[in-house]
């Protein structure tokens, strides 16, 4: 299914994937299979991959534009935004050309005679590009990751044996400060010592200083509650106060808006519940509203969407969805309301660790698809990076180790 927000987001890459479907076509030989003296596979593999890596350059090159165009206050007389008109600003240049050579080493895209560059190709060429941009122009100070299906399978949790430890660890190591920007929304540190046990036991057992462990921190309800990691706490996790961390605006959410928000979210799910004959059970936070399915149930992902964006759409209109920033979204079997949004807590860990810019921080995660899609607002804060899966999360952390290796090499 295809909503608004799919299609906003998806463009950007579609259209890289359109530009590269006529060198496919032009280039790749699918009847060579059936030749006995037909086009080596090396060949055409040449001649598609110079032709991919042109239009990456020129792509790369269309950026560049738009970033100057930024700088000029003028983004909206930029090719790229002609070209693609919902594209958003950008922290730092891509080095696209660069990405496509270091993926297709990987994934063969040139080598493929039937199948062309895929939305799936584009995506990691893309996070690739990310990367090597951040780990030019370093260090990368901050790299914050969603939980579910980003850190671990989703409702899982992060066990001792989750590869992704050792190489947050990695990044501790080189000085990188950590944020977990969740959905999930508890009060007490002992919720979160269940889902990232793995992780906070490695930190506490590893030989690193006390101070390269208390960075840290992880933002619960996208934005509402602070945790930074203490080895003293039974948990290693304690609760940082409001007061420390909260952004100026932040401070101005008034707590009868949040109360009147919520409310008219948990009417909207109420309504929803009823006319779609759910079997839902409605769950209200102090921070959050939302509706999880009856034990043993699952529900299907259309009406998960058709939910979000109901609630949506009703507290858009609505006065005090005006006035106060809020999240709904589609957390996979289940649809949530949350006050405030990833980018409000990335930019709440960027001011906790002494105001990090965009562009030295890094986001990481999967919802950047479907309705709602929590972490794209992430972007409104700094870099981010779309991943599928838990292994993703692994591969592109191991791409941030070996860039990072090279760049110190080229620079002794």
């Amino acid at each position: 299914m295809t909503t608004r927000y799919r299609v906003e987001y998806a463009l950007k890459i579609e259209w890289i994937k359109g530009l590269l479907a006529v060198p496919f076509v032009l280039h790749s030989q699918p009847t060579a299979v059936f030749e006995p003296n037909g086009q080596s596979m090396d060949t055409q593999a040449s001649n598609a991959r110079r032709r991919y890596a042109e239009i990456f350059r020129d792509v790369e090159d269309i950026v560049n534009d738009h970033i100057e165009h930024q700088k000029a206050g003028k983004p909206e007389r930029s090719k790229l935004k002609l070209l693609v008109p919902p594209v958003a600003n950008f922290f730092t240049p891509l080095a696209l050309h660069d990405a496509f050579s270091f993926q297709d080493e990987r994934r063969f895209i040139s080598y493929r005679r039937f199948v062309p560059p895929s939305f799936n190709d584009v995506r990691l060429i893309l996070n690739t590009a990310q990367v090597m941009s951040l780990v030019r122009n370093g260090p990368l100070e901050l790299v914050t990751f969603d939980g579910d299906v980003t850190l671990y399978d989703d409702g899982k949790c992060v066990e001792e044996d989750n590869p992704v430890t050792e190489k947050i660890l990695r990044l501790m190591r080189r000085g990188s400060k950590i944020g977990i920007v969740t959905a999930a929304g508890y009060t007490e540190a002992g919720r979160y010592y269940e889902r990232l046990c793995g992780l906070l036991n490695a930190i506490q057992a590893s030989p690193m200083p006390l101070e390269s462990k208390q960075n840290l921190i992880v933002l619960g309800g996208e934005s509402n509650y602070c945790f930074r990691f203490d080895a003293n706490s039974r948990d290693l996790l304690r609760l940082v106060p409001r007061e420390k961390w909260l952004l100026k605006e932040m401070m101005l959410w008034a707590e009868a808006d949040i109360t009147e928000l919520l409310d008219i979210a948990e009417a909207s799910l109420r309504d929803t519940v009823k006319n779609m004959k759910m079997n839902a059970i409605i769950v209200r936070k102090e921070r959050a509203v939302g509706i999880v399915p009856q034990v043993g149930l699952k529900f299907c992902r259309e009406t998960l969407e058709e939910t979000v964006l109901i609630v949506q759409k009703i507290l858009e209109m609505s006065d005090v969805g005006q006035r106060l920033p809020f999240c709904a979204f589609n957390g996979g079997n289940d649809v949530f309301v949350d006050i405030g949004d990833k980018s409000w807590g990335v930019l709440a860990c960027q001011r906790i660790f002494g105001g990090i810019e965009g562009s030295k921080t890094l986001h990481v995660g999967d919802q950047f698809l479907s309705a709602g899609a929590n972490d794209f607002k992430a972007r409104l804060a700094c870099t981010t990076a779309w991943i599928a899966n838990p292994r993703e999360t692994c591969e592109l952390l191991d791409e941030i180790a070996l860039l990072d290796e090279w760049q110190q090499r080229k620079t002794v």
